[in-house]
């Protein structure tokens, strides 16, 4: 290619188109004020959870379930249990986990509820 630039401006807006693409699975956390096992979640999980094969696959997501339930989730029925996890692709659900029983029993759950998302993609 005779333009170096326009080679590379042709690269980076490719890398840029699949780095920004939004996660196709969520993980939705429903969650409120004053939830002890929220807090608990939020200390023993949250912070590691982004840089978890599970993380990179389904991105957490929370919700205030004192707020407005947004617009994009209207398919998914609310909850009124904290926390509950909702896995969620393309605006459907895929499974749902009511409250936090703890890191290894959740990492287990999760992983099945991975499981289930990967049997819906194949199909």
């Amino acid at each position: 290619m005779k333009n170096p630039f326009l080679l590379s401006s042709i690269l980076a807006g490719l890398f840029l188109s699949i780095v920004g693409r939004p996660a196709a699975a969520e993980l939705v956390m429903l969650e409120q004020p004053g939830c002890v096992w929220c807090a608990r979640f939020n200390a023993e999980i949250a912070p590691g959870y982004a840089k978890t094969d599970e993380g990179r696959r389904a991105p957490l997501r929370r919700i205030d379930i004192t707020g407005e339930w947004p617009a994009d989730l209207e398919a998914i029925a609310p909850e009124r249990f904290t926390p509950t996890f909702i896995l969620v692709e393309n605006g459907a659900e895929i499974g749902r986990l009511r409250g936090y029983p703890g890191d290894e029993f959740f990492w287990y759950l999760l992983d099945e509820l991975i499981e289930k998302l990967d049997r819906t993609e194949s199909q």
